[in-house]
């Protein structure tokens, strides 16, 4: 086991909960993922880093009642197809398009229930403007600001984009997938 591993281990034995990275980890994390989000419809908190650190993800501003929201079925299979070797698939629910539930419970409906989806969901926030939050603001920086809800984000483990796709590429299609393969 490795020291971080270690460390991670000690943290979750002694806390029953992860916490922020520590100094140990947090140089292996880009400071933009180093920030911790409420689970969607849930209590618990999901830092990036702590959960992630060192792996590639695929980040997705996603909504519940748009034209779009079968793609989680085609995000779901990427995490099950590419999960074991690495992949973290982030979804970031968003009313910046007016086209979110009113409610986290709905929400949550929509995507566990309606959806299958066991990739990390977080609790609703702005993807774009000037409130986006920190993960969003940074890939606007790197590459482009969410046009339309399911823009994806595929994400290096150093923090850099690797590509960045819009609403009209489906999560199987090939173009997705060959950068995914790449990445990994």
């Amino acid at each position: 086991m490795t020291l971080r591993a270690a460390i991670a281990f000690a943290v979750i034995l002694v806390a029953g909960v992860a916490h922020p990275v520590t100094s140990a980890g947090a140089a292996d994390c880009p400071a933009f993922l180093d920030h911790e989000f409420q689970r969607l419809h849930s209590s618990e908190r999901v830092n990036l880093c702590a959960s992630y650190a060192g792996k590639p993800m695929l980040i997705v501003n996603t909504a519940s009642h748009c034209g779009f929201t079968p793609q989680f079925k085609g995000l779901e299979a990427l995490h099950r197809k590419y999960g074991e070797r690495g992949l973290v698939v982030v979804g970031f629910p968003s009313n910046d398009f007016d086209q979110e539930a009113a409610s986290q419970a709905e929400t949550a409906e929509v995507c566990y229930r309606n959806f299958g989806v066991t990739f990390t969901m977080v609790a609703p926030s702005p993807v774009k403007g000037p409130d986006a939050n920190p993960v969003f603001k940074e890939l606007a920086r790197q590459s482009r600001e969410p046009g339309w809800n399911f823009s994806k984000y595929l994400v290096r483990p150093d923090g850099t984009v690797a590509g960045a796709f819009g609403s009209r590429v489906a999560p199987d299609s090939p173009e997705l997938g060959e950068a995914i393969e790449q990445l990994l």
